[in-house]
């Protein structure tokens, strides 16, 4: 009995590819984008470590070997930007504000996208549009009335005051990102939990909230970067020397220098203000990016 021999059968009317450029146009693009990746990463990481080295030195050793590695660890640098150059005033300013603006942040907004996702009455895609219309709207488009509108209402120079226009700009993107979350949770549990007895309020906080965490987390993660690096809002509501916020201090801190020459505790200074962004975002990195990415995919 003879073996039968197969030959592969191809499908009429479809083109096949080549399998070997196929593979090699692959190949070329993946070498491409980690090569590509691999310079922005030098790129960012080489100016932060050149920072972080300088803020160890002393100022005679950064002008004379600025690209060297330090002779001496001195700490006191930190001490004197912390103290002296009053860095330490200027974060704990802003994280009072950001305790107010990412709570009032992350509560309104769960509130909001909870019920213009879960309840449906005449205006609720009008009123989640023009939240979302809010992602067009530039911060600076608005300085001017919001200036005059913060000092008429005596909120100007307040921690309470700017904490509420960070949550105001805030809002929209959070809403948006949100709402993706609450659409996807199943309806069922909700009326389970109705029908066991609780409130709508009860519902919500127990019940759906803990569900909508993965977003929850990484939308407070999204808001802290945020928020920790904005100096354009705290430039113009905020004027007190006392009540810097920490970009207002580092930006003062930084036009003092070129009447103290205290270029070590500069460098100390921005390495305290980068620093806990790095460690929040290293922490809780996988949380993330996995919330960011259940948000895209849910949405």
């Amino acid at each position: 009995m003879s073996a039968i021999e197969t030959t592969p059968t191809e499908t009429p009317g479809l083109p096949t590819k080549p399998a070997s450029k196929w593979s090699l146009g692959e190949g070329i693009f993946q070498i491409g984008s980690q090569l590509m990746l691999m310079i922005w990463a030098v790129l960012v990481i080489l100016p932060f470590v050149w920072m972080v080295a300088t803020s160890f030195k002393a100022d005679l050793q950064i002008l004379t070997d600025p690209f060297g590695l330090p002779d001496a660890f001195r700490w006191e640098n930190f001490e004197r930007a912390w103290t002296t150059a009053r860095i330490g005033r200027y974060v704990v300013n802003t994280l009072m504000v950001m305790a107010m603006s990412l709570t009032g942040t992350l509560l309104v907004s769960a509130l909001a996208a909870y019920a213009l996702t879960r309840f449906t009455f005449r205006l609720s895609r009008f009123i989640f549009l023009l939240f979302t219309a809010g992602l067009m709207f530039p911060v600076f488009l608005g300085l001017v009335p919001l200036y005059f509108l913060m000092q008429d209402l005596h909120l100007l120079n307040t921690y309470h005051g700017l904490a509420l226009v960070y949550i105001a700009y805030s809002l929209p993107f959070t809403i948006f990102f949100l709402s993706g979350f609450f659409i996807s949770l199943p309806g069922e549990i909700a009326e389970a939990s109705i029908v066991d007895g609780a409130g709508p309020y009860r519902t919500f906080f127990q019940v759906m909230l803990p569900m909508a965490k993965p977003g929850l987390i990484a939308m407070g993660i999204f808001n802290f970067l945020g928020q920790w690096n904005q100096f354009l809002l705290p430039l113009v509501l905020m004027h007190s020397e006392s009540r810097y916020m920490l970009s207002q201090g580092l930006n003062f801190m930084a036009i003092q220098q070129g009447y103290s020459n205290d270029y070590s505790g500069l460098f100390a200074a921005m390495t305290i203000t980068m620093v806990p962004t790095l460690i929040v975002y290293i922490l809780f990195q996988r949380r993330l990016e996995s919330g960011l990415t259940a948000g895209a995919l849910k949405g």
